[in-house]
């Protein structure tokens, strides 16, 4: 499928993004291993989040659709789960991954987990080997553990663990596998990551601290079903907000969106850029802080974004990347190797995407550096397999000279279904064909 985006006059309207991809996937793990029916709504049904339901399925659990956009799953603790019959097949999602292996590391039972080309082609090996740490077997090819990989678990004892990098990945997947070993499991970050999984796990019941960047799991406690509701995933809404900053003349909002500190970075880098941003409508909800987000344009300025705010906004880099094409002077992003390692090497893509419609920029090791204001000029561009990747070349398309058309966009799938219908609703100019059109 290919997606075909042209510059457009001012974007207008209030938007509801889909419920938040990384609370989704959360939420239903664990119901899955407490006790009792929990009913999730605003669950996202993107492909990532449903291949988790369904790997969950084959695990044993009873997971039910109860309308759209919700879920009601039926647990019955930790003991439950059983060993599936296959492969577990997550597709193109990373996070399923990573957390369901901490989650099968903890059980006596064996269980392999594969993925789509890309999902296949990236590094297991930040989660594995804390788990043989813990006690369990992970198996997978070459040096960095990628899939299809194996778990044998069962057996574990907690540790103290100190990932080398922040990652509410390997936090989360340590954390999930504490739940079943024996003693304390404590998680010792270099920086701030995403801290879902544990604001979650305290709402179910599990005795659970946080001090600074340390976070101690004693296991024991049986998780108590919950219901919950979903707030709209902010990384979602970027690229929204990220139009309206863009396109002149335009008023966007973003309702009902996730303003957990820990993934408002990207907000404290357009305010540190001079955006003209607005909050208002604060409240929790599901014990997350929520609220509308205003963009509308105005000059921008370019800064240096690097060290912890990073991890605040690493799913959102790309998209800062083409919004720095339009501030005034070299916008410098540090510190973003991570990205390397995403569905596709996001720093070298966005270099070459944003190179192909005639910005100034420029790869580094760990980041970009971006020179701007200049004007850009549509292309035809590949998504590789990424979302992120496509989404900011659509919003880099809004603002370019003649038509950007993104070839392999069906991979926006995977994190925001309903993406070019938002940006239709709010002015844009942009129609999806089929590869048959």
């Amino acid at each position: 499928m290919r997606l075909i985006v042209r510059v457009c006059g001012p974007l207008s309207g209030r938007v509801r993004a889909p419920g938040d991809k990384s609370i989704s996937h959360r939420a239903a793990m664990l119901a899955a291993i407490a006790e009792g029916t929990s009913r999730i709504e605003g669950f996202l049904a993107c492909d990532d989040c449903l291949r988790t339901a369904e790997a969950l399925r084959h695990l044993g659990v009873t997971v039910e659709q109860a309308g759209v956009g919700t879920l009601e799953v039926h647990g019955e603790g930790l003991d439950a789960l059983r060993e599936p019959d296959a492969p577990l097949d997550m597709g193109n999602s990373g996070t399923g991954m990573r957390l369901l292996m901490g989650l099968a590391a903890g059980r006596p039972m064996t269980v392999t987990f594969t993925g789509d080309e890309s999902l296949t082609g990236r590094p297991m090996d930040r989660i594995a080997e804390p788990l043989e740490r813990m006690g369990a077997r992970v198996e997978g090819r070459g040096e960095r553990c990628t899939p299809p990989v194996t778990v044998h678990g069962g057996d574990l004892g907690g540790i103290t663990y100190a990932p080398p990098m922040a990652s509410a990945q390997v936090k989360s997947a340590v954390l999930l596998a504490g739940l079943s070993a024996a003693g304390e499991t404590t998680v010792v970050e270099v920086a701030r990551s995403r801290d879902h999984t544990e604001r979650m796990l305290a709402a179910m019941g599990a005795d659970i601290s946080v001090e600074g960047l340390r976070v101690t799991l004693r296991p024991g406690r049986a998780l108590r079903a919950t219901s919950m509701s979903i707030p709209a995933d902010l990384s979602s809404a970027a690229f929204l907000l990220a139009a309206g900053l863009l396109v002149e003349g335009s008023d966007v909002q973003a309702a009902d969106a996730l303003l957990n500190p820990t993934r408002t970075g990207l907000l404290e880098a357009l305010e540190a850029m001079g955006a003209k941003i607005g909050l208002g409508g604060r409240r929790d909800v599901a014990g997350e802080p929520v609220g509308t987000v205003r963009a509308q344009p105005g000059a921008l300025r370019a800064a240096e974004f690097g060290g912890d705010l990073i991890p605040r906004m690493i799913d959102e880099v790309p998209l800062l990347a083409v919004i720095a094409t339009q501030a005034e002077g070299t916008t410098v992003i540090r510190d973003a190797a991570e990205l390397r390692v995403k569905e596709s090497d996001r720093l070298a893509a966005m270099a070459e995407v944003l190179g192909a419609m005639g910005a100034d920029v420029r790869e580094r090791e760990d980041g970009l550096e971006i020179t701007g204001p200049i004007p850009l000029s549509g292309t035809t561009i590949d998504a590789r397999g990424d979302h992120r990747v496509a989404m900011s070349a659509a919003v880099a398309g809004l603002v370019a000279r003649g038509e950007t058309v993104i070839e392999g966009a069906e991979c926006i799938r995977t994190s925001y279904p309903t993406f070019v219908a938002d940006l239709r609703t709010l002015g844009a100019d942009c129609i999806e064909e089929s590869d048959d059109d």
